[in-house]
């Protein structure tokens, strides 16, 4: 009996290993490798230049990493859904290091396409009106030349941008840069896209670009921007491009930016005075005290001003300046007048380069000879 009941403990066992192994379950199915399609394209129209931005796939449809990839179809339609790619307008190479990294979380990897526009502008009918759009999509392809279907779709106006200016140039001035241009003329009709010209600055070394000014086109022919928000005595680079903004009843506008001038390069060296200063009045006081001329003018107003210089002159003589320290506001007293004396007192403005303004006219005081 002893040796039944380990002849039934071992086959009890074996049953239970059988169990064991069954929960496997089937096998698995191999991946079909089909790239999952990008969902974050995305579309920036410069001109007659539009780019293409996406993110490259990294998992499969069935959440395998991406070992191998194909080549990805530009998909371009004047439909407004694109429900296959049709003819591909071009096709764009994998990253060359690519090879199934993004699988690991070790990089994401992004891809770009410029395409031209320029025919669709100017022969395409459809262009007629001014809020027409294209589309695009991307579709990502294995090494087997299969896809798991189209990109999230965008699109992008089709309305006309003006031509940049030829002829844009800067001028230094002591109100400001001067940015000037030669605008095109055109008739503005109602319900038509409005153009417009932008000028922008950035510093040397950045790449930050701050917008100067906007103004219409087609008014006038010879336009300009005065630039006064800027650093004096350093370098910086000025660009224009147009705008063009579309109308829509009951939606927001539609803005297209143009294409850019070339940069033209200022060097904002403040070799420029401040104005002049006007209405000096000198005024004697003194009489049975101690003897002064008082002076006051009208305020410089520029926006650098640092202070006043005053100078006085004794008949026959030049003027002398008698300041130790430039006169922060528009008075100033002279306690080192004589009796029976005339004098002749002129002011200039220094800004905080210390350029100097020319003098003042005159004006004149006498201190009385019996004091």
């Amino acid at each position: 009996m002893k040796l039944l009941h380990g002849q039934l403990l071992v086959a009890v066992g074996g049953l239970i290993g059988l169990t064991g192994c069954a929960s496997i379950g089937a096998p698995v199915p191999p991946s079909l490798e089909l790239p999952h399609p990008p969902s974050d394209l995305r579309a920036a129209r410069k001109g007659d230049k539009v780019t293409l931005n996406w993110t490259v796939p990294g998992r499969t449809t069935d959440r395998q990493s991406v070992r191998y990839l194909g080549k990805t179809r530009i998909c371009r339609s004047l439909d407004a859904t694109l429900a296959t790619c049709g003819a591909p307008v071009a096709e764009v190479a994998p990253p060359a290091d690519f090879l199934g990294k993004t699988a690991a979380g070790e990089k994401k990897f992004t891809a770009s396409y410029v395409d031209s526009i320029s025919s669709m502008l100017h022969f395409d009918p459809r262009q007629r009106r001014p809020s027409s759009t294209v589309s695009y999509a991307v579709e990502v392809f294995n090494r087997d030349g299969r896809s798991a279907g189209l990109s999230n779709q965008v699109h992008v106006p089709l309305g006309e941008t003006l031509p940049p200016p030829t002829d844009f140039a800067a001028r230094l001035t002591r109100d400001g840069v001067v940015l000037n241009w030669t605008g095109q003329l055109m008739a503005m009709t109602y319900g038509q896209p409005v153009y417009f010209y932008r000028v922008f600055r950035r510093a040397e070394g950045s790449q930050q670009q701050t917008l100067i000014g906007q103004v219409a086109a087609g008014g006038e022919r010879y336009l300009s921007v005065t630039d006064q928000g800027f650093e004096w005595d350093k370098t910086f680079y000025y660009h224009a491009d147009t705008l063009t903004v579309i109308s829509q009843l009951g939606k927001p506008d539609i803005s297209i930016d143009g294409d850019d001038t070339l940069e033209v390069k200022v060097v904002a060296h403040d070799v420029f005075p401040p104005a002049v200063p006007s209405g000096v009045q000198a005024v004697f006081s003194g009489l049975g005290q101690e003897a002064v001329i008082d002076l006051i003018w009208s305020p410089v107003t520029d926006s650098d001003l640092d202070g006043y210089n005053v100078y006085r002159r004794e008949q026959g003589g030049k003027p002398v300046k008698i300041n130790s320290e430039l006169v922060k506001t528009p008075a100033f007293r002279d306690m080192q007048v004589a009796a029976g004396k005339k004098y002749s007192y002129s002011i200039s403005a220094v800004d905080l380069r210390g350029n100097e303004s020319a003098r003042s006219e005159e004006a004149s005081e006498s201190v009385p000879g019996n004091l």
